[in-house]
């Protein structure tokens, strides 16, 4: 970037550097919510973010802060602005990666979401593979349960289970999963296995309440579809968590097959209902729509496609 602006007028190269430094500072004091907290991010002074804020405002004519003694809120001038800035800089940080990873390898800050369990589970080891052949390149990895936006978040690329929204996304399809039935043998030598799906209305079931409807279990017999509503004494929003509870004999879960870990090999669990399937879901990899796709992103996207298989996670 620096080559090209010193072919303009040096007013016009410090005029094009100074806009983008003061666009940093607002995205980062913006997301932290304290000039502060933006100063440190950023490696500069609190004075100096606080002047780039002031300036761009200046510029636009327009307040994007609303400022008190603790903390600076947002204007609708500045929510707009949020919306879009991130991906700004980030189709910036990418033109300046793409010139010089052409003989040095990926650079940056990669940033990755992923739904808790199958980050835990998965997603952080394999990103841990993919960093090994990408020395120079960090990787910020955010495990939540919800649908992050990624525009106003600053997300590369995030991992869904389930549905995409393809509206607003674009989605690389990776592979599907099916959900099981599982009991410890402590449970099973207790209160008996469940022949039918039927008869899980009379066991003690975990629910996870991060499932669409939680509380009713479905399974496919060929072609037929039964639905049973489950009662339960422990609810909690987290599959490893239902799959814990599960080993210390205390219900049956409904979990999904790569959550499960080793818990079936190893015999803490044991699969029931075998003659019937489970719910059947999407694992994706999605990034904003309307945009040229990072080469560090296209390199990671490629990876899992490849990794997943090799894993057996699915």
């Amino acid at each position: 970037m620096a080559k090209v602006l010193n072919n303009y007028p040096q007013n016009v190269h410090n005029r094009v550097m100074d806009l983008i430094d003061q666009i940093r500072a607002f995205v980062a004091t913006a997301r932290t919510g304290s000039f502060t907290s933006a100063a440190e991010q950023l490696g500069t002074s609190n004075r100096l973010t606080s002047k780039y804020v002031a300036e761009l405002e200046a510029r636009l004519g327009v307040r994007l802060f609303q400022r008190t003694t603790r903390k600076v809120g947002l204007t609708a001038a500045g929510e707009d602005l949020l919306s879009r800035a991130p991906l700004l800089i980030d189709d910036l940080d990418d033109l300046l990666a793409e010139v010089s990873e052409g003989s040095r390898g990926l650079t940056g800050v990669l940033r990755v979401s992923a739904p808790v369990t199958f980050g835990e589970i998965y997603v952080a080891r394999m990103l841990g593979r993919f960093a090994e052949t990408h020395p120079d390149l960090s990787i910020d990895l955010r495990l939540n349960d919800r649908y992050v936006d990624l525009a106003a978040e600053g997300i590369d690329l995030a991992f869904r289970i389930g549905s995409f929204d393809l509206a607003s996304l674009k989605v690389r399809r990776l592979g599907s999963f099916r959900s099981i039935v599982v009991a410890s043998p402590d449970y099973i030598a207790r209160n008996g296995v469940p022949e039918i799906p039927a008869e899980l209305a009379q066991h003690a079931c975990i629910v996870d309440t991060n499932r669409r409807n939680a509380r009713r279990w479905v399974f496919k017999d060929n072609d037929a579809k039964t639905a049973v509503a489950v009662s339960s004494r422990f609810e909690v929003n987290s599959a490893r968590a239902a799959i814990e509870l599960a080993v210390q004999g205390l219900g049956i879960a409904y979990t999904p097959r790569f959550a499960l870990g080793s818990d079936l090999e190893e015999g803490r669990l044991l699969p029931l209902l075998e003659d019937y399937s489970g719910e059947a879901g999407e694992l994706g990899a999605v990034y904003l729509e309307g945009r040229t796709l990072p080469r560090k992103v296209r390199a990671l996207v490629d990876f899992v496609a490849k990794d997943i298989r090799s894993s057996n996670i699915l």
